[in-house]
């Protein structure tokens, strides 16, 4: 897919901004869904622990965070295909009606058990939410305005990491946990409302009915989800535990890579290679970040709040990347931003790890931080650009679903591994620092996407749209 530079300076210029007037509500509206969202997956990191303590359920502690990831691949698949065939308004109202119900779910558990349901349902909303907004973007936003856009929703997924933590433990500590979920609830209707004026004009645009359901691809997507939670809950079985951990990995990528556009498993050039650097910068980065605040709790005596604020940094600098790289629009290549940003997050985990190999001061940790959120603020949007760029009308969900699945399966998969390997080297302490095999772990992930980042630009012989054509 060529792209004529001089039409897209022009039309960047006389185009409206995404907070002008015809914008506006849509834009605050689809933030603010994607805001409360992340709100929610990051809020939980502060209260699980007074609610496992509640509801007495140590066992499925980690199943609370890797359900949610692993339900919201078969989200994202369903609303892709739905997308594709009706346009992205059913599924983004559907998205949120299942989110809704996860709260209040949670919110009102009496159980573990049934947290972890309310929980497994809001991952199912939550991914689903996200590709039918991306499909949104892709109807209502012209293509010059897609970074500015996809900067926001960085910015709205990096700000309740400033937030997150002390809203929660504040509402906990005023109420009771129970209301992190159920008071969200109000809030994302209210988003919702702001959205509805643009999606009326969307409802006439019912997609390409022809398009048949992908029921094979939903299987497969529930499949990869089982094989991931598998992972996270065979991994520590005696004896057979390592098998059983390996063999869920491989089942995992079998039934993910349906799910992707035809050779993303194999890098192939062009947006395969888009898709496939995007899954592995969030597993790189995401694998790390939840173990920075349990390291500066166990070696640094933080308390609980500091360290979940000590993210604040790699949040503001996420947020910060991803606003520049949306102001200068085509001035910087998406590919070259992709390839600066994957090399900063190498960068980052790199030091991290070895803070933790030479036990150095805590700074160092939060100055590693921010440097690898830099590279996630410089990537992340550039990616979901290269995706829509990438794509036809008659694809856009599916590419859409791919794209934010990625994102998903690699967190969900690199977690799932990172506490398997955590767990076995706690388990020999002596032989091996767990924090040090999970960063070396991570940091090994995040080069495989440096690495590959120069395989993002398309081939020059070919049309864009022939390369990402589902499976």
């Amino acid at each position: 897919m060529t792209i004529d530079t001089g039409e897209v300076r022009t039309a960047t210029a006389s185009a409206p901004g995404i907070m002008s007037g015809t914008y506006l509500w849509i834009t605050i509206g689809a933030c603010a869904l994607v805001f409360l969202g992340a709100f929610e997956s990051l809020a939980v990191t502060t209260v699980m622990p007074v609610v496992s303590a509640d509801l007495g359920g140590e066992r499925l502690y980690a199943l609370a965070f890797a359900g949610p990831l692993a339900t919201g691949v078969i989200g994202m698949v369903a609303a892709g295909n739905w997308a594709d065939r009706r346009g992205p308004v059913e599924p983004l109202y559907t998205a949120v009606a299942v989110f809704v119900a996860g709260l209040l779910v949670a919110g009102l558990a009496p159980s573990m058990e049934v947290l972890v349901a309310g929980r497994f349902a809001q991952g199912l909303g939550s991914g689903a939410l996200t590709v039918a907004l991306y499909v949104v973007v892709a109807r209502v936003y012209p293509r010059d305005l897609h970074p500015a856009i996809f900067a926001g929703f960085a910015a709205a997924w990096v700000v309740p990491s400033l937030i997150g933590p002390t809203v929660a433990g504040m509402v906990t500590e005023l109420w009771s946990w129970h209301w992190v979920f159920l008071g969200v609830v109000a809030l994302v209707l209210v988003a919702l409302l702001m959205v509805v004026p643009a999606l009326k004009n969307l409802a006439r645009d019912g997609g390409d009915r022809s398009i048949p359901w992908s029921l094979g691809l939903l299987g497969w997507s529930v499949l990869a989800a089982v094989a991931v939670l598998a992972l996270d809950l065979l991994g520590d079985v005696p004896g057979a535990g390592p098998v059983l951990a390996v063999a869920a990995v491989i089942v995992a990528l079998i039934a993910v890579r349906p799910l992707l556009p035809k050779g993303s498993l194999a890098a192939r050039r062009g947006l395969p290679s888009v898709i496939l650097v995007r899954g592995l910068a969030a597993a790189a980065f995401f694998g790390t970040q939840v173990y920075i605040p349990y390291l500066l709790t166990d070696r640094y005596d933080f308390t609980p709040t500091l360290a979940g604020l000590s993210l604040t940094g790699g949040a503001l600098a996420w947020s910060a990347a991803a606003t520049v790289q949306g102001r200068m629009g085509t001035r910087l290549s998406s590919v070259v931003a992709v390839r600066i940003g994957t090399g900063l997050v190498v960068a980052g985990i790199l030091l991290a790890l070895v803070s933790a190999v030479l036990h150095m001061h805590a700074p160092a940790i939060v100055a590693a931080w921010i440097v690898a959120g830099t590279g996630m603020g410089l990537m992340s949007p550039r990616t979901s650009a290269l995706t829509l760029e990438m794509s036809t009308p008659e694809n856009q969900g599916f590419n859409s679903s791919a794209m934010t699945v990625a994102d998903s399966f690699g967190s969900a998969l690199s977690l799932a591994v990172t506490g398997v390997l955590f767990a076995a080297a706690a388990s020999a302490a002596a032989v091996a620092d767990p924090f040090v095999v999970v960063f070396a772990f991570a940091g090994a992930v995040a080069v495989a996407a440096a690495v590959l980042s120069p395989r993002l630009a398309p081939r020059a012989d070919g049309d864009a749209a022939r390369e990402v054509a589902a499976p």
